[in-house]
Parts: C-alpha cells; structure tokens; sequence
C-alpha cells in the first residue's frame, strides 16, 4: 500500500466521518509499509501548478476573446490576440514559476548552509536554540530537553530541525524546470479552450455570430471543471469550489467585453 493511496483513504475517511475506514488507513502494519514510499507520488507533486496554470490560462484567454468580441474586431482578430496571449502569458507563468522555485530552493540552501556551520561551530548555541523553540511550544521543561537530546544525536536530523523550528522552512523537492513545463502546458491546454470553435473556424466555415456564445459555453464548462477540480489540491467541496471559479473568471470575462464595448463605441 503506498503512502499517497493510504493518505486518500485517511482523508476520504474523515471527510465521510468513518471511524472505521480510518482505523483500517491507520492500521500500524499499512503504515509502517508505505512510510518508505512518502517520498514517491511522481506527477501528484506538480498537480498545484497544473490546476492552477490551467485556471490562469482560461480566465486570461477567455478575458481576451471576450474584450475582442465586445469590441466585435473580428475572427481573424481574436485568433491573433487570442493565441499571442495564450502563448506569451504561459511563457509568461512558467517562467515566473521556475525562477520562483527555483530562488526558494537556492535560499534554502543557503540557510541549510548556514545552519549546518553553526551546529558544526557552536552547538551549545544551536542546543540551547533548540531548546528555548521547545519551549516556546508549549512544550514542559523536560519534555524539551528530551527533545532536544533526540534531535541533536544526529547532525542531519538536528540540521533539518533548525531549519523547520527556526525558520520555519521545508524543503521543496519539486524539480524547477518540471514545475515550469507542467505550468505552461497546463495553461495552453486550458487556455486555448476559448479558442477552439474560432480554431475550427478555419478548417469549416462557421458563422461568426454563433462563434462567440459557442466559446462562452466552452469556457464556462471549463471553469466550472477546473475549479472543482481544484479540491484535489484545496479539499474543498467540489461544487462551491466550481462555482467560485466559474464566478471568478465570469467576472473578469463581462469587465474585458464590457471595455472592448466601450471602445468600439469611442473608435465609431
């Protein structure tokens, strides 16, 4: 039994109140054998950025076609605001999702460096540290002493205890330039939703009056999915989660057609 699939089952246990499914996601054996596999979990890591990019990139994209055919500028119009978008703001957000990654991980590090130096050079400081963080917790005198004598027999685990208590850091495992890819890949595959009946429209002549309701309808399913879809990340209820986004990215779609209105009118 792997650690994420017995994790599932804690959480789908407590969500539906059964003591009895969590005493069998709980049970000591099940536990002991998935905890060598805590590490594992392949894509699940990387999901937040894939949800995430992927809502970006339909609310941006939609906001777009929708300022557009507010302004009634055309197909040929949307197609080239529309995929210029798509592709410059998901270059746009996985850039910005590796360098930020990939900067926490450097600062990290470096504190790690540091850290690591200052238990190696003054470990009574580091102890007492420690100790004092124990303490602090709410934690008895004598529970944080012993605390403190099991954390500082191995560097590591003391190095790694600094880091969590002090400076209340994790380590981010996440591979920087995955973490890019999965955001720009799922921002275009998102995105370019709004854009697919205009797509089409090049290959099968479709009227350019049903082209937009046909986007809208599109990209509210969309929204709606991607948004219940978030719970996987935030576990929240999938419909309130749904609706949310869906008003969300509603909002900023009638604000960017209300503004192409206004300046068609302003242009004549």
């Amino acid at each position: 039994m792997g650690f994420s699939k017995r994790l599932d089952e804690a959480r789908k246990a407590f969500k539906k109140g059964d003591p009895k499914a969590a005493a069998v996601a709980h049970d000591p054996r099940r536990i002991a054998q998935s905890a060598s596999e805590r590490h594992g979990g392949g894509g699940s890591q990387y999901l937040g950025e894939m949800v995430y990019g992927g809502l970006d990139g339909i609310i941006t994209t939609f906001a777009v076609v929708s300022g557009v055919a507010g302004a009634d500028l055309g197909v040929k119009v949307v197609l080239i605001m529309g995929l210029a978008n798509l592709f410059a703001d998901g270059f746009s957000m996985a850039t910005g999702a590796y360098l930020s990654s990939k900067s926490e991980q450097e600062y990290y590090h470096r504190e790690k460096q540091r850290e690591s130096w200052e238990v190696e050079h003054f470990p009574d400081g580091e102890r007492t540290e420690l100790y004092q963080l124990y303490l602090s917790q709410g934690y008895s005198e004598e529970d944080a002493r012993k605390l403190v004598e099991i954390k500082t027999k191995d560097s590591q685990r003391w190095v790694k205890s600094m880091m969590v208590e002090e400076l209340g850091m994790m380590e981010d495992e996440r591979n920087p330039l995955v973490t890019a890819l999965a955001t720009f890949a799922a921002f275009l595959t998102a995105g370019s939703v709004p854009m697919l009946i205009y797509l089409l429209g090049l290959l099968v002549p479709i009227p350019s009056a049903v082209s937009f309701p046909i986007a809208l309808f599109l990209s509210v399913g969309a929204l709606f999915g991607l948004g219940a879809a978030k719970v996987l990340v935030t576990e929240r209820n999938a419909w309130r989660s749904g609706l949310e986004m869906l008003a969300v990215g509603g909002l900023a779609a009638a604000v960017a057609y209300l503004v192409g209105a206004a300046l068609k009118g302003i242009g004549g």
